[in-house]
């Protein structure tokens, strides 16, 4: 039987009952065990879905927009070649729709009708959609200054849009307050999210024909892309479906990278770091709450950290846009981190990165981004 499960003390709690954290304050993961035989797969839909058997959401409680198996593609980034999952293609336009998807479908399954969220906005726009989608009111608690793109289609979906003026972690601390007596439809502490970001693992495998990478790039502002992927692959080894894991590499922008402080310096925990604007908000986490779940990620992947330049993010957006790709800064950072990370890396690598969002979301700063172009 599916439980929560509390990281610090070990409690586990009924799912059916709406909890975003233990009573001692620690981080729930899922008791859940995946089973999946691809040869059933043959002719299911090609949504994130198709992994049903391996997800924990009750069979008939799907919720879908045929989010999912977004195309991987060979892309010359760094002088050679890397495969890109383009989740830019999703229906909200970023990844963030995976987790989304499972989370709001479980939250209709127990019977939740209004949720918050906090957000720097890709995964306040898939919350919303998928509250939309579920008849569920939602509210989506965003920084002040962020990118009018982002916040329109928050409040296209229905949501209510609360502006909160100070950091991402204003924001995240004022949401919380309001989950007080509400369900808390969290990226970062809903563990369902996560189960619905591991789905990119399961397609990156099905679509190297049953093999892992031999690295993966991924963001890392929350983790949520990170230490999904980090389930999934974990998963598919468990099952056998993989027979090695790959090295997770974690990109931050250099503006605010305090997991690659905290790896750099063989610490266990985050710190806060200092931090300055970076054209990669969706990363700009000074202090992510599973930082030492991230860590712990990286490491037993081998795999590293890397904090790219505002330079280097802005090249990447703008080659990336010259190849026929339209993808928000934040993505233009992970490209950025894969070119570092190819040009160590050995020759025969089979490396996967990803479009975690599209451009149009950052319209308003498109034209002066892509150089008047």
């Amino acid at each position: 039987m599916t439980r929560f499960v509390c990281r610090d003390c070990g409690l586990d709690f009924d799912v059916n009952v709406p909890r975003w954290r233990c009573d001692c304050g620690g981080l729930l993961d899922l008791d859940f065990t995946p089973h999946l035989d691809p040869d059933r797969l043959a002719g299911r839909p090609a949504t994130l879905w198709r992994y049903r058997e391996a997800l924990p959401v009750p069979d008939g409680a799907e919720l879908t927009l045929g989010e999912g198996f977004t195309p991987m593609l060979p892309v010359e980034i760094g002088g050679r070649e890397v495969l890109v999952k383009q989740e830019q293609l999703f229906p909200t336009g970023s990844y963030k729709d995976r987790g989304a998807a499972v989370m709001m479908a479980m939250a209709a399954h127990i019977g939740v009708d209004r949720v918050v969220e906090d957000s720097s906005g890709n995964a306040g726009c898939a919350v919303s959609a998928f509250a939309a989608k579920a008849g569920i009111r939602c509210r989506i608690f965003v920084p002040a200054d962020n990118s009018p793109g982002k916040l329109g289609q928050i409040e296209l979906y229905g949501a209510d849009l609360v502006p909160v003026p100070g950091s991402r972690e204003d924001t995240a601390s004022a949401c919380m307050a309001a989950a007080s007596d509400c369900y808390y439809a969290s990226h970062v502490y809903n563990p369902y999210f996560f189960h619905g970001t591991k789905t990119f693992a399961y397609e990156v495998a099905e679509q190297l024909g049953w093999k892992a990478p031999d690295a993966v790039v991924l963001p890392a502002g929350n983790g949520t892309l990170l230490l999904g992927a980090h389930l999934g692959f974990t998963e598919l080894l468990g099952l056998g479906l993989i027979d090695r894991m790959p090295k997770l590499v974690a990109v931050q922008s250099a503006n605010c990278a305090p997991l690659c402080a905290a790896f750099e310096a063989g610490a266990r925990e985050v710190s806060q770091v200092a931090t300055a604007p970076t054209l990669a908000e969706g990363i700009a986490i000074g202090l992510p709450m599973r930082g030492e779940q991230m860590l712990e990620a990286v490491r037993e992947t081998d795999g590293t950290c890397l904090a790219v330049s505002e330079e280097a993010v802005l090249a990447a957006f703008r080659d990336m846009g010259r190849k026929g790709f339209c993808i928000e800064p934040t993505s233009a950072a992970v490209v950025a981190g894969a070119a570092e990370y190819v040009r160590t890396a050995d020759a025969d690598e089979v490396v996967v990165t990803v479009f975690t969002g599209h451009g149009l979301k950052v319209g308003d700063k498109l034209h002066k981004l892509a150089g008047g172009a």
